[in-house]
């Protein structure tokens, strides 16, 4: 009975561990949907992919979290493991069996349904948050509420191909601005950065744009491929862009 319980305060601990990892991540300009896959990866040591693990190893802060997830990961599965043999070795009898399986599949489909709640996540987040931030030195801003991305305002990284309306045109040519999308960054085939991209910077092949804007625009500007069409495209966006802005300030 002991080594069930101490399995599933394993467990209770893997949950927490991964949680705190992907908040932290986070917390360096990670999107919480790749945080979480990053830190629950880590910690099983299922690996990343080529450019996932880019974004980990140019970023000393990022690193260190990823480090200390594999080796609390290989520990914690290696523990997990020994206490669930340990568990079923134990039993005298199929009665005794069965009631320890009983209770693992109680304890793990609770732990299960905790880990999925919504009030749970917010929670934890709210306190490893204030914890983060009184304990480490790691910058905590809310860049989702600063940029009002909890409404129909997003930042997507683009990738720009040789179809692609982007391609092949500066800032200044493109007028992007005019639809209300912003550029943010734009990071080159040599991982070279470019923040704040100014009018006359190219927009080339390969090139990963970072935009920011209305859902439905930059949607749209991500399907919109060269020529005649792609034109025709802009000069809608503009023009609903302009609705817009006329209908925002007869509000006001």
């Amino acid at each position: 009975m002991f080594a069930i319980v101490s399995l599933i305060v394993i467990v209770v601990v893997s949950i927490i561990v991964v949680r705190v990892a992907t908040v932290a991540l986070s917390l360096t300009g990670l999107s919480n949907q790749l945080a979480r896959f990053q830190a629950r990866s880590a910690f099983t040591s299922t690996g990343f992919t080529t450019s996932e693990t880019e974004k980990v190893m140019r970023h000393p802060v990022r690193r260190k979290i990823i480090m200390t997830l594999m080796i609390l990961g290989n520990a914690g599965i290696v523990t997990a493991i020994s206490s669930l043999i340990v568990s079923f070795v134990g039993a005298e009898s199929s009665g005794g069996l069965w009631l320890r399986i009983a209770l693992l599949a109680v304890g793990l489909s609770a732990l299960w349904v905790l880990s999925y709640s919504d009030w749970v996540d917010h929670r934890m987040s709210e306190f490893i948050q204030r914890a983060l931030q009184r304990w480490t030195d790691l910058e905590i801003r809310d860049y989702a509420g600063l940029l009002h991305l909890t409404g129909e305002y997003i930042v997507v990284e683009l990738n720009v191909n040789a179809s692609d309306w982007l391609a092949e045109s500066s800032l200044n040519e493109l007028k992007l601005n005019d639809e209300g999308v912003l550029v943010l960054g734009i990071e080159k085939e040599d991982a070279s950065y470019i923040g704040a991209p100014r009018g006359d910077t190219q927009l080339e092949v390969n090139d990963q744009v970072l935009l920011y804007g209305k859902a439905s625009v930059l949607k749209n500007l991500d399907e919109r491929r060269r020529g005649a069409a792609g034109n025709w495209e802009h000069h809608k966006a503009v023009d609903d862009q302009k609705r817009s802005e006329e209908q925002e300030a007869v509000v006001s």
